[in-house]
């Protein structure tokens, strides 16, 4: 019999309506018009308005995602929801994504992976579909528009908000699944970006200034390298292990830090351009989301077919980060 795998069966994502343009920010900021896209490729991005949560974000997208599937959402057996930014600090959220989305039978769980959250969690979701043979929701969301400090510079033009979501279900044709992943984390790296206050080692207190609760991000320069290599070194990595080479890819998915990030790891890979996905320009960098989101973003424009090869990868904050080599 062949080897019970997973397969993508679901697509979704999501984004709140407010737009924000360039020139909102570059005007705040005092930098001159066009400023912005020439350095990360970013014409827009999305912020959330009064009223949007972090749940509600994530099960506009999770529910798009099971839609796309066609399974019952009695079948879900597992959610796993990617984010740095839940509705609380207690209790986790994906517990009431599940209840909004009507998973009655569904264990949940919030993974803090950051920008590399939706492949930590896409790979455990793998393995219990593999283990269970039964149908996991994995979703990213983040609302980072309110945690960012909107005058710092390199934080201020990057980050966005949004949700991205897919549905694996079990699958025995030998075509689909997992294929190759390689996960990393360089600890040394800790403190490039940060949310300093908050949690048990500075917690809140009347006295905490406002900067301390905010993200900030302290070496962007050293951030793109180390970002570069890591996603470089776990895709080839993953490649290896799939058994597969650059021109094996149908589908790359980086995560969309910016758009030269995007283009060195693609150069390091030997990539072509035609064959990698790219969202950035519309919708920034929504850290964990940006993947699953430029996933069903592009499955919407062109359907992702049975056999097609995806090579995803990312890094961010901690530095955490990998790349998964996944068969649709």
């Amino acid at each position: 019999m062949t080897p019970l795998s997973s397969r993508l069966a679901g697509f979704g994502h999501a984004v709140p309506s407010r737009i924000v343009p360039n020139r909102e920010i570059e005007d705040r900021l005092g930098l001159e018009e066009g400023w912005i896209e020439r350095r990360t490729g970013i014409r827009s991005r999305h912020w959330a308005i009064e009223g949007d949560t972090l749940t509600s974000l994530a099960a506009q997208a999770g529910g798009m995602a099971l839609d796309d599937a066609g399974i019952a959402r009695s079948e879900i057996a597992l959610t796993l929801l990617a984010t740095s930014t839940p509705d609380h600090l207690l209790p986790p959220s994906a517990p009431l994504l599940a209840h909004k989305l009507k998973l009655g039978n569904s264990g949940a769980i919030d993974l803090a992976g950051a920008c590399s959250g939706f492949l930590y969690a896409l790979t455990l979701g793998d393995s219990f579909v593999r283990a269970h043979g039964r149908p996991v929701l994995v979703v990213a969301a983040n609302i980072l528009s309110r945690r960012i400090n909107i005058d710092e510079r390199a934080s201020a033009v990057l980050f966005a908000d949004g949700a991205g979501a897919v549905v694996l279900a079990p699958c025995r044709t030998g075509r689909s699944g997992l294929k190759g992943v390689a996960l990393a984390a360089d600890g040394s790296g800790y403190d490039l970006i940060t949310i300093p206050a908050g949690g048990s080692t500075l917690p809140f207190s009347p006295d905490t200034p406002v900067d301390q609760v905010l993200m900030s991000m302290r070496d962007g320069r050293e951030v793109f390298t180390r970002a570069v290599d890591l996603m470089s070194r776990t895709s080839r990595q993953a490649m290896i292990e799939a058994a597969i080479t650059a021109s094996d890819v149908a589908c790359f998915v980086p995560h969309q830090a910016n758009a030269r990030l995007c283009d060195a790891v693609r150069h390091e890979l030997e990539i072509s351009e035609d064959r990698m996905v790219s969202t950035i320009g519309d919708f920034g960098n929504s850290s964990a989301a940006t993947i699953p989101l430029s996933l069903s973003v592009a499955h919407r424009q062109t359907p992702l077919t049975s056999g097609q090869l995806l090579m995803m990868t990312a890094a961010g904050a901690g530095l955490s980060g990998g790349a998964v080599a996944f068969a649709v």
